[in-house]
Formats: C-alpha cells, sequence, structure tokens
C-alpha cells in the first residue's frame, strides 16, 4: 500500500473518518487544475485529468473513463488501489460503492468545495437511508501532504473587443436578460471560462489554460467579481470598473454569497458550482438549476471570433506541415524520442505571431504507445522512434487568434495491413462526420453514428467521445456542445467548433487517432426545414502512406482529395520553397 494512503488513513482514525473521497477537480469543478488541486494524483499515483479516489479503512479505489483504462492500469499496480472501469459492465459507480461500504451511522469525508453540487446532492439522497455523516469541510489530503504547491494568482491579459465581437457589458446584459425572462435575479457564476469569457479577459493560472481563479455574483445591479487582485494591473483595474464591477478578494465568495442570496431566486449550474457554496445558499428563496446562459453563449461563436479562428488554424496549419516535412525527411537518420518530437513542434508553434502557450500537453506515443488513448511520455517511457510504424500526435495551440486541437497519426516508415485497414477505417470516420448535412435540431447523439458506422460495421469500436467544443482561447474542452452517443449532448448550433476526432487502438500495438475541428454553418433552407453542415477548419494533410484508397468511396475520395488542395492554397504561402514543394507532392489527388 502506498505510504500517502497508509498516513491517510491514520489520519482518518484520528479524525472517526471511516472514508474519504477524493476527487480531480478545483473549486470550480475544472476539467484541468492548478498543481495544488492535485490530491488525488499525490495519494494515487495516477496521472490521468479525470479520476476520483475513495479510501475506506479497508479498501481504496480509483474511477475512471475508458481514456485512461490502460494508463490507470499501469500507474496504479502494486499499489494496492483497485482500478474501476467507468460505464463498463457491472462496475459500481462511487456513490455506489459507499452505499455498500459504509455501515449504518458511519461518516464520509470529502472537501466540498471539489466536488459538484450534483454529487453532494447525489450523495446526501443515496447514503441518507444509512444515516452516514457527511463531513464536507474535512480537506483530509491537505494533512498529509507535505511542501504542497501554493495557490496564488498570475497576472491577467485582456482580449480586444474587435476580436470577441462582444464587450463585456453587453455580454453581461445578455446574461441579465436570460435572468430576467426566468424570473431569477441571483446569478451564482463558478466555472473559470465562462467568467473569463463574460469579461474578455485571461490568465495562467491553470496550466495550458488561460483562465484565472474568480467567481462572479451577479444580480439586474450588481456584478461582483471575486479573484487574486494582484493577478490585476492597474489598467485592468480600471477598465473593470468601468464595466461598474465591483472587485472582491478570492476568499470572500461565500461570506458574500451567504448574504445576497437571502430571499433571492438563484440560477446556478449544479455540475458547475461546488456542493460547499451550494451549501452557503441556504436563506435562498428558491434555487434553480440550469446551464450557465455564458455557456451556450460562448459556444456559438461570434462573427469576429470566426474570422480570428480560422487565421490561428493557418498558423498552426503552418506550424504542423514544417514539423511533419521536418519529420519525415529525418526519421530514421536524426535520434529522436516521443518527448523531442513534441519539443521540436512547440517550437515551430512558438515561431507564430500571436502565440500564447499550447492548448494541452502534446500525447505524442509511438507503437504501442499510441493504443493508450491519454498517454503522457515521460523521461522513464520516453520511446525512441524508429523509420517503421505510426506515431500517433494529439496537439495543440492557443494563439492571440484563437485555440486550436489537431491529432494526426503519422506512417514512420513500413505499415503492416492491419495498420492500413485500421488507419482507413478512422479516416472513414472522420470523412463521415465532416460531410454530414442536417437538419437543425440535431444533436451531438444523433450524428455520432455517421463517426462510428465504418468502425461499427466491423464490430469494432473507440472507448472515448467522438468530439469536445473547442473554447476560443479558453479551455479546448468546452460544452455544451459534443459528439457523443451516450451522455449529455445538445442541439448544434451554427458558430459552435466542435472536434471531430475518432480513433481505434490495439493493445500492445498501435492506436491511431485523427482529429480535425468542424464549425457548424447555414446550409439551406427549404420546404423540408432549415439544413446545417460543417467547414472544416484544421488544416493539415491526412497520412496518403497509410490509406487503402480501393476501400473509399467516390465520395470520400472527393472530399479528401478537395481537403488536401484546399489545405495547400491555405498554407503555401508561409512555407519554405522546399516546405510549399513537399506539401505540393503529398497534396496530389488520390484516385
Amino acid at each position: 500500500m502506498k505510504q500517502e494512503i497508509t498516513r491517510l488513513r491514520e489520519i482518518m482514525k484520528e479524525r472517526e473518518v471511516d472514508a474519504c473521497l477524493v476527487p480531480s477537480s478545483d473549486y470550480h469543478q475544472s476539467e484541468y487544475v492548478n498543481d495544488y488541486f492535485k490530491s488525488r494524483q499525490f495519494l494515487s499515483g495516477f496521472t490521468g485529468s479525470a479520476g476520483t479516489l475513495v479510501i475506506t479503512r479497508e479498501r481504496a479505489g480509483l474511477w475512471t473513463d475508458g481514456r485512461y483504462f490502460l494508463q490507470a492500469e499501469r500507474e496504479l499496480a502494486g499499489s494496492g488501489i483497485e482500478l474501476f472501469r467507468m460505464d463498463e459492465k457491472d462496475v459500481e459507480t462511487v456513490p455506489e460503492f459507499l452505499e455498500q461500504n459504509l455501515s449504518d451511522g458511519q461518516t464520509l469525508a470529502f472537501d466540498g468545495r471539489l466536488i459538484s453540487t450534483s454529487l453532494g446532492k447525489e450523495l446526501e439522497k443515496g447514503l441518507s437511508p444509512k444515516r452516514i455523516t457527511l463531513k464536507y469541510e474535512e480537506d483530509l489530503p491537505d494533512l498529509a501532504w507535505e511542501n504542497r504547491p501554493p495557490l496564488t494568482g498570475r497576472p491577467l491579459f485582456s482580449i480586444s473587443d474587435a476580436c470577441t465581437g462582444l464587450s463585456a457589458a453587453e455580454k453581461l446584459a445578455i446574461i441579465r436578460r436570460k435572468m430576467q425572462e426566468a424570473g431569477l435575479d441571483l446569478h451564482v457564476l463558478s466555472s473559470l471560462d465562462d467568467i473569463a469569457w463574460v469579461f474578455n479577459l485571461r490568465g495562467s493560472d491553470v496550466r495550458h489554460c488561460p483562465v484565472f481563479f474568480s467567481y462572479l455574483l451577479l444580480t439586474e445591479e450588481r456584478a461582483l467579481l471575486f479573484l487574486y487582485q494582484e493577478a490585476l494591473t492597474p489598467k485592468l483595474r480600471t477598465y473593470l470598473e468601468e464595466q461598474k464591477v465591483e472587485i472582491y478578494d478570492y476568499g470572500q465568495i461565500y461570506e458574500y454569497a451567504y448574504v445576497l442570496s437571502r430571499g433571492r431566486k438563484v440560477l446556478l449550474d449544479p455540475d458547475k458550482v461546488s456542493y460547499y457554496l451550494y451549501r452557503k445558499l441556504s436563506g435562498a428563496e428558491e434555487i434553480h438549476t440550469a446551464l450557465n446562459p455564458s455557456a451556450e453563449c460562448k459556444s456559438q461563436k461570434t462573427d469576429a471570433e470566426i474570422q480570428c479562428i480560422r487565421e490561428a488554424h493557418r498558423k498552426d496549419g503552418a506550424a504542423m506541415i514544417k514539423f511533419l516535412y521536418w519529420l519525415k525527411k529525418n526519421i530514421g537518420t536524426l535520434p529522436m524520442t516521443e518527448i523531442s518530437v513534441s519539443e521540436f513542434l512547440e517550437q515551430r508553434r512558438r515561431e507564430q505571431e500571436g502565440f500564447l502557450d499550447l492548448s494541452f500537453s502534446t500525447i505524442a506515443g509511438y507503437g504501442p504507445h499510441g493504443a493508450i488513448i491519454h498517454y503522457l511520455a515521460s523521461p522513464e517511457t520516453d520511446n525512441p522512434l524508429q523509420p517503421e510504424g505510426l506515431l500517433l500526435l494529439d496537439s495543440g495551440g492557443h494563439y492571440r487568434d484563437g485555440s486550436t486541437d489537431i491529432t494526426r497519426t503519422i506512417a514512420l516508415g513500413p505499415l503492416t495491413q492491419e495498420m492500413k485497414e485500421d488507419y482507413t477505417r478512422v479516416l472513414r470516420c472522420m470523412i463521415n462526420l465532416a460531410r454530414a448535412r442536417f437538419l437543425y435540431g440535431c444533436t451531438g447523439q444523433n450524428l455520432d453514428v455517421l463517426a462510428r458506422a465504418p468502425l461499427w460495421d466491423a464490430g469494432l469500436d473507440f472507448n472515448h467521445g467522438t468530439g469536445h467544443g473547442v473554447g476560443f482561447i479558453l479551455n479546448v474542452h468546452e460544452g455544451p456542445n459534443n459528439f457523443r452517443w451516450k451522455g449529455k449532448t445538445c442541439v448544434m448550433e451554427p458558430g459552435m467548433v466542435t472536434t471531430d476526432e475518432p480513433g481505434f487502438y490495439v493493445e500492445g500495438s498501435h492506436g491511431i487517432r485523427l482529429e480535425n475541428e468542424l464549425l457548424c454553418v447555414e446550409y439551406q433552407e427549404n420546404a423540408y426545414g432549415r439544413f446545417l453542415e460543417f467547414e472544416t477548419l484544421t488544416l493539415c494533410p491526412l497520412e496518403r502512406e497509410a490509406i487503402l484508397a480501393e476501400r473509399l468511396t467516390s465520395e470520400e475520395i472527393d472530399w479528401l482529395n478537395q481537403y488536401h488542395q484546399r489545405v495547400y492554397e491555405a498554407l503555401g504561402d508561409r512555407l519554405t520553397d522546399e516546405e510549399r514543394d513537399w506539401l505540393q507532392e503529398i497534396s496530389q489527388p488520390i484516385t
């Protein structure tokens, strides 16, 4: 058993706690978190972004999703922590585990600031028949964690209204109008990307996510922003004051929420507001739970944002071509590893004007590592590349123009027939979704079957969503839009940017994923209704050496040839003569 778990159990015994729940989130239910909030990683050794750890006096379990099954197996080996594969048949959920493993009258402890209102209420309901006490003000991992990283605020910067298309005043007015229409008079906003979007501000408090620690309380007359005030320059402070924003210290949110909510009708997103903050709203007349109005608004990009996003993809595409040309030219002659090629690609992005940061840590998995869906190379696992097989490369960047997310699976040399067949199926999946035309009202769930059909036809599948929304210089994973056949989805709206990233993974051999970003746009309106389609934003060729052209339909070949021609026309003037000649060569029509 890990010594960190042993130490936590000692603390649990001292405090008369029978079980401790440790999630992956921060105080804002973020997907990716500051190092301060990585208690679950500290205790378990599992480094994936998603997972929940539960420790009782006798058992320890970690729950994670299909992206991380292989990684979790490796990282938990020998730890004494059981792996629970979420959404698999006969695998119990966290609440079910607690219901079965806690006895009448026992105690469950967790930091209520780290779990959502939804989960907190689910635990209340599920555990109340056994009279389980919920100690939701207990940050027990903190007592076991020596040298925990500090929690501070870093400097903010602004995004111009010309780039966003809407000012902060206009965005506040939109939210207030939606509150008024619903008869609500206080909005509790906790999600970091929503608050950054509202004020056209960005930060760097979470690695690769341009957000900042903050809360917002919004009424018809007042906007109270809680943040680390050292993050504000005098210019930004003046900017906020001109928007009639009241500025308070980050930690004051709970007292002001308690006072301001008394007698009011409150709006909050139960998946984004913490259970602890929810409990502070006990004096509210009514609590209305719904998706944050800002989430829907920011998912539908403005015309100004769309123009900027297209430019971001031209920059990112140029960086990718420069990288691919170098990789193809030098594989087998220069020493390369998963980490070194990731660093080379990062440098090509940094050379682009307006580059801010990577949009997430690059996933570079060679050979068997490509089958680990969210693999992250370390010095201990850093595979050298050979002039054969497949390299899965999932990467992206934040620019002053927008954020990108692209995956390419690259042939480094000879491939097996199986690899080519798998690649071709995944390519067909991606093209199927990209070519979709559909009536307004379709959701990501309706459309997801298009991106799985070539795999399903062969009795195959992949264990992750097909696509996620992408923020505008914000979180690279953004809701509510996505493509998935199970789980929460929403109606696809014009202006939404969503990834198209089917995959297929063969444990111990190879992994394939192909990812483009799609912009939802109007197609036509006729007697049958209003039709939408997708514009492919990502600009980077697919791997000709891995494609079995005879397996593609004529429509798929036409799409691929037109796409390659568009990539060449869009990027040719951003490359050297040698890079442009190479791109022209690999962009020749496939027949």
